[in-house]
């Protein structure tokens, strides 16, 4: 399905659960980011994140520590340039394996109650780039 279709499907809750898994969410996020401002992207995707979990019976799947860090990271790297989303999948494939909040997060903090209600700044330095 084109990205127009998903994020209807996506926001009218017909795109089932099961279509929703690690790379939909980053796909959400990266139409969010390159449609809207930042604020604007970011109320979208944990209205479409907190919609399909309660349409499937999950109302405590929605983790706003890592929905807003993902998103921030992932805007990041639209600011940078990516093209079309193929692209951007193609340039940044480290969002799509393992765990890159790992880098910011200690497994503790994002487990936390208080993560998952709001959003947490990182409690690791990062990615080591020097600040500027």
């Amino acid at each position: 399905m084109n990205d127009t279709e998903f994020l209807r499907a996506l926001e009218a809750g017909t795109l089932p659960l099961s279509a929703f898994d690690h790379t939909a969410h980053i796909r959400a996020a990266w139409l969010y980011l390159t449609q809207r401002d930042f604020t604007d992207a970011i109320e979208g995707m944990r209205r479409a994140i907190k919609g399909i979990a309660a349409r499937n019976g999950k109302d405590g799947l929605y983790h706003e520590t890592v929905t807003v860090a993902f998103m921030t990271l992932i805007n990041e790297r639209v600011a940078q340039g990516g093209g079309d989303w193929e692209s951007f999948r193609a340039g940044h494939g480290d969002l799509f394996t393992g765990n890159p909040l790992a880098a910011f997060y200690s497994k503790e903090r994002l487990a936390s109650p208080l993560a998952r209600r709001i959003f947490l700044l990182p409690d690791r330095a990062g990615s080591g780039r020097e600040a500027a």
